[in-house]
């Protein structure tokens, strides 16, 4: 009976931790951050070598509110993957990193060792590389 009792909380241990981790697929936002509560964005582009810091409150006010209406669902491991296209980092007033994550095309970025796929709205990628395209 001893034996029986120890497996039964061992499953039901697996089952607990099956379960929180399909709940990370539940389509859900990423970014969810107050314009006016960030200073800069900083965007490194993976295929040009160039870095470009946001530092305009309507450039801000946009990409922000467009990253903020996007929903996300977790899709596959982004381990072992090489490249990128915009390495983007969000910056708070105090200049600390408020978010990091990946943007890789319209629907897909890169956040924590994950890739996510936009449900619903999608990123406005073409913002984001003219703004990135736009040299000193």
């Amino acid at each position: 009976m001893r034996k029986y009792k120890k497996t039964l909380i061992f499953v039901g241990i697996l089952a607990a931790l099956a379960l929180l981790y399909g709940l990370t697929y539940i389509p859900h936002t990423i970014v969810n951050i107050k314009p006016d509560k960030v200073s800069s964005i900083k965007i490194f582009d993976g295929n040009t070598g160039y870095e470009t810091e946001i530092t305009d409150t309507a450039a801000i006010q946009y990409i922000i509110n467009n990253l903020n209406e996007v929903t996300f669902q977790k899709d596959k491991w982004a381990f072992f993957y090489m490249g990128y296209s915009y390495r983007t980092t969000i910056y708070n007033h105090q200049g600390k990193p408020a978010k990091k994550l990946i943007i890789n095309s319209s629907d897909t970025i890169r956040y924590k060792g994950f890739f996510y796929k936009a449900k619903g709205n999608q990123i406005d990628y073409e913002y984001i590389k003219k703004a990135v395209g736009k040299q000193p």
